[in-house]
């Protein structure tokens, strides 16, 4: 079998496109694969059918086996929890990664001009997506919200360097007897639907996606999702209004405590940094926050609550928290 270098270690069948190289399937036993750019000289342009399946038939082609480090490809689809794709790939088969059960994360570039048929169906733990856009539109997520009723955590970079990350809540859709009336009844719950319809000619409208939140915040939703999204918004502003941020500032502020516990459960120190002059927390609230913190052996964290404590005066002082 022949050999190339690349980012990780895998096999892949692959044969010639019209406009590069196909891989048509791909095997690895590694937990994050990154689909090379090129195969033989050829710009990797689209992922076949099923290629990543575990479920996939024959795979058609000639094999190519990329190595990084030495180690063995494997073949473990159903073990793979992240996927790279390369910026030269412009289509995605249907059903590329179905079945693909471990699969947690996949990044990507746009343009990626078709999307196939089914390309996550059970794919049950898929949730963050890492898009580079190419512009401000981000096409593929109308695509990929569009498929997924699972909650989804969506990091977008773009071209200017600024950023955005994004939370679309979680939906269910449920078809419910009515046996007296002899017919099914459609319902839909959670707050996610409207989130999957803030695209405009497929193009990402974030003022639109701001406009939502007031409304999910009235229906059945899941707080901590909420949470999440407000924080993520806020600390990746791009394009937010002065109104939009305040409206996610309010809600932050009004779940002071679930904010801080978050917070230190995730080490984040610099979030804390930024959190706590507009947070309005009180002292025992600060309090209770060190404490944890203390408990954690968090020192920086920690430390800035201190600070903040003492800055409230002198009913900050009252207990004294060693590590």
């Amino acid at each position: 079998m022949e050999m190339e270098l690349g980012q990780s270690t895998l096999t892949l069948w692959w044969k010639p496109a019209p406009d590069g190289g196909e891989v048509t399937a791909a095997a690895s036993g590694e937990q994050h694969v990154f689909l090379p750019e090129r195969v033989r000289g050829l710009p990797v342009t689209a992922l076949g059918h099923h290629a990543f399946s575990p479920n996939r038939p024959a795979p058609e082609g000639e094999p190519l086996r990329i190595v990084c480090g030495g180690g063995a490809p494997g073949d473990k689809p159903r073990g793979i929890q992240a996927v790279t794709l390369p910026p030269t790939l412009r289509r995605v088969g249907d059903y590329a990664f179905y079945n693909c059960s471990a699969l947690m994360e996949l990044h990507f570039a746009e343009p990626v001009h078709d999307w196939g048929s089914g390309v996550f169906m059970n794919c049950g733990d898929l949730r963050r997506f890492f898009v580079r856009a190419r512009d401000g539109r981000a096409e593929s997520l109308s695509y990929i919200t569009g498929e997924l009723a699972t909650e989804l955590d969506v990091s977008v970079a773009y071209p200017d360097g600024e950023t955005a990350r994004l939370i679309f809540p979680e939906y269910r859709e449920v078809l419910e007897e009515n046996a007296p009336a002899h017919h099914f009844d459609f319902h839909l719950y959670g707050s996610g639907y409207p989130y999957r319809h803030v695209f405009r000619d497929r193009a990402l409208s974030l003022q639109e996606y701001d406009r939502l939140f007031p409304g999910l915040l009235e229906k059945e939703h899941d707080p901590n999702c909420a949470l999440r999204l407000a924080w993520h918004r806020l600390r990746a502003p791009r394009e937010l209004t002065e109104q939009a941020g305040e409206r996610y500032r309010t809600y932050l502020k009004s779940r002071t405590e679930d904010v801080l516990a978050w917070l230190l459960e995730g080490r984040d120190s610099r979030g804390l940094a930024w959190f706590l002059p507009l947070s309005g927390a009180d002292g025992d609230t600060l309090r209770t926050a060190a404490e944890t913190a203390r408990r954690l052996g968090l020192t920086e964290p920690l430390a800035l609550l201190l600070e903040r404590l003492r800055e409230g005066g002198p009913e900050g002082l009252h207990k004294s928290f060693d590590l």
